[in-house]
């Protein structure tokens, strides 16, 4: 790549000759492109699939530096750069990500008084019995089948429910809602993230006047009545939010969930070692998130004034997109960072955010990772590919590396469940 083309001053190239590294090889296996961009250099001025200009930062020295820089904004309105994303009313754009310091922190504190850790921590039990349910389920497809779809019959149901249980969404309602988020991030065509994003609206706009007319013992209910000195959330925010923690809790997590058993069955040593030894799994969740998490990019940021990252200067308004999935994988922070280890000792990630955008819901978000794997391991020892990893299907998105399917079935003699290691 011309590294001159890429990180020049603003304007210096013309945004339809400016590199796409995002193609069908990309989709598939991102890992290599960023490699090369790495060595290159750290900020490469590059064109989105919508044509748009922006600025990908590779070194992870320099996107941690960024997560927690004042000087770059998440609100879209010091976007100048033509920056297009996805196109939310209102309604559904008020949340954690798009806001900056004050207006941030000021929902951050109500979300955490109906966001607690004893509230996360009462799930556990659901989780566990959940993801047993959905563990010998799948066992009994495959007897039937032979075979099974680990993310429709697992790995999508899974934290849909733990999520639609803590916020209070009736079940009917929560697999159109995901896919209509899958939609949004990988459209047929483009009139499709209009549609989803018309669906979600309305649909969240009668569960937040569901909820506000009865409330009841869930999370949504706790946020419409979270006070601060006399504060409370408006009706945008309390939507907002709601599209978030529903979006955040159910994409992320299944994804997590599919892309980790696939290293996992990759990497059979490992995997007999967190089976054989439960107090491994700490260590090997965290390494999933540092070795795959789906989410390539942070929330796009925009100067507010002029910013130099990588020997780079930024000018005011350009779109920069921090790649959290190169950060991962630099030398420079990681010895051999495309090796998958358990026992790395470096296992520090930006995955779950850093800085003033750390995730609320990290904590839920390790222990479900941790209970899904654990309940697939115990409940279907001999659990393998159904089809060769060359043929596993990936969704066309540069922002989230997501399995579509993952086939599985089970080898040799299933034997009865063994120790939980949750």
């Amino acid at each position: 790549m011309d590294t001159a083309e890429t990180t020049g001053a603003a304007g210096a190239a013309d945004p339809a000759a400016l590199p796409r590294p995002f193609d069908a090889a990309f989709f598939t296996d991102p890992y290599p492109v960023y490699a090369r961009l790495r060595a290159a250099g750290s900020v490469h001025r590059i064109a989105l699939p919508d044509g748009s200009p922006a600025r990908l930062v590779t070194h992870e020295a320099d996107v941690r530096a960024a997560l927690t820089d004042p000087r770059l904004s998440v609100n879209k309105a010091h976007s100048g750069s033509g920056y297009k994303g996805f196109a939310l009313p209102p309604a559904l754009d008020a949340n954690l990500l798009n806001i900056d310091p004050a207006d941030h922190l000021r929902l951050r504190r109500l979300v955490s008084k109906g966001f607690t850790p004893r509230r996360v921590e009462e799930l556990r039990g659901r989780v566990r019995a959940t993801a047993d349910r959905l563990a010998d389920a799948l066992a009994g497809r495959i007897a039937e089948e032979g075979s099974a779809d680990l993310v429709t019959e697992f790995a999508n149901p899974l934290p849909l429910t733990v999520i639609g249980d803590l916020l209070g969404v009736p079940e009917a309602d929560r697999r159109p809602f995901s896919a209509d988020v899958g939609t949004m991030f990988a459209p047929e065509h483009p009139a499709q993230v209009g549609e989803a994003v018309d669906r979600i609206h309305r649909f969240l706009l009668d569960l937040v006047a569901v909820r506000r007319a009865a409330p009841a013992d869930d999370l949504l209910s706790a946020l419409i009545a979270a006070r601060d000195d006399g504060d409370r959330l408006g009706e945008d925010e309390l939507v907002s939010l709601a599209f978030l923690i529903l979006m955040a809790g159910s994409e992320n997590a299944q994804h997590l969930i599919s892309g980790g058993l696939l290293t996992l069955l990759g990497h059979p040593d490992q995997l007999a070692e967190v089976r054989a030894d439960p107090s491994l799994w700490p260590g090997a969740v965290e390494e999933l998130l540092r070795h795959g998490h789906p989410n390539q990019m942070a929330v796009r940021r925009f100067p507010v004034e002029p910013v130099e990252l990588g020997g780079v200067r930024i000018p005011p308004g350009d779109t920069v997109l921090l790649c959290l999935a190169s950060a991962h994988r630099d030398p420079d922070r990681y010895p051999d960072p495309d090796r998958f280890d358990i026992h790395r000792e470096d296992k520090a990630h930006l995955a779950l955010g850093h800085g003033m955008h750390y995730c609320l819901g990290a904590p839920l978000a390790r222990m479900e990772i941790r209970i899904a794997l654990a309940a697939l391991l115990d409940r279907l020892p001999g659990i393998a590919l159904a089809v060769p990893a060359g043929e596993l299907r990936w969704r066309a998105s540069f922002r989230s590396h997501a399995l579509t399917a993952l086939p599985v079935t089970v080898t040799g003699r299933q034997e009865a469940p063994g120790p939980p290691g949750r």
